[in-house]
């Protein structure tokens, strides 16, 4: 059996109409034979397996659920969205859960050490519905280090010119330090007090990377299933189309070239739910 985001999106549209039903996107029933390892509330929510000697299908795909009532797409927390991620940064320990249910599962994890992420998103407004299994390069037009870099150093510059100083390339080694979000989301425990302390990131998308926004996204209609994925160059395109062809055909879908509004463009394989 091959594994991919292609043929768990192939699952996804024979169960399409499910989508206007079920309450919790959480509940969708997937199937459980692509996936290394299903989690609710931890990243990733799901994992697909990793094939072997596929050069074509590789598998290992990670993905977030991101469910809404509306068509905004509801915020991360903890982790920026981000197109690519590295599953040691995932799996952390040999105790780890994830580790433990990816190996049960049957996957040599760390054969493939660096996996593709997609975001599985709904949104919901007025009776309609959007679905998208969408490519996390989407969301990220910059990197995460330099993203938080580039937050904090509006903080400090705001403080600094509020109270007249300038401490010179200070400022440069503190947006540094704090650009690796794992420098400051540990756990910090501070003598005599009674709590700990844990700072966290929430990032909310823009409407230029919306995919449910219809006015900046007009090409993904209403009631509607999507799969999107980068479009950068003639050989992207040319590897998404093949690998779509294989799985899915085109006899239902509509193919279409959606221009990101910061970062290029992407295909879209779109039909109706």
């Amino acid at each position: 059996m091959i594994y991919s985001v292609y043929h768990l999106f192939k699952d996804l549209v024979a169960k399409r109409q499910l989508f206007k039903e079920i309450v919790n996107l959480e509940d969708f029933p997937f199937d459980t034979n692509l996936l290394s390892c299903r989690n609710r509330g931890q990243f990733p929510d799901l994992a697909i397996k990793v094939n072997q000697n596929n050069n074509l299908f590789t598998g290992g795909e990670l993905i977030e659920l991101k469910d809404s009532k509306s068509y905004s797409i509801s915020s991360f927390n903890s982790t920026i969205p981000t197109g690519k991620k590295s599953i040691a940064a995932i799996v952390k320990s040999e105790n780890s859960a994830i580790k433990k249910q990816m190996e049960e599962n049957g996957n040599h994890i760390f054969d493939l050490p660096e996996r593709d992420v997609f975001y599985l998103v709904r949104g919901q407004n007025k009776g309609n519905v959007k679905v998208a299994l969408i490519h996390g390069s989407f969301f990220e037009t910059i990197k995460s280090n330099e993203l938080i870099s580039q937050s904090f150093e509006q903080v400090l510059t705001e403080r600094l010119e509020e109270k007249g100083l300038n401490i010179g390339n200070i400022k440069d080694i503190l947006t540094d330090i704090f650009s690796e979000q794992e420098n400051f989301s540990k756990v910090r425990n501070v003598d005599r007090a009674s709590v700990k302390l844990r700072f966290r990131i929430m990032t909310e998308i823009k409407a230029e990377g919306n995919i449910l926004n219809s006015k900046q996204y007009p090409q993904i209609i209403n009631n509607s299933i999507s799969l999107i994925c980068p479009c950068h160059t003639d050989e992207d395109e040319q590897y998404a189309l093949k690998r779509f062809e294989i799985v899915l055909g085109h006899d239902i879908f509509n193919i279409l070239k959606i221009k990101h509004h910061l970062n290029g463009y992407f295909i879209a394989f779109n039909t109706s739910l």
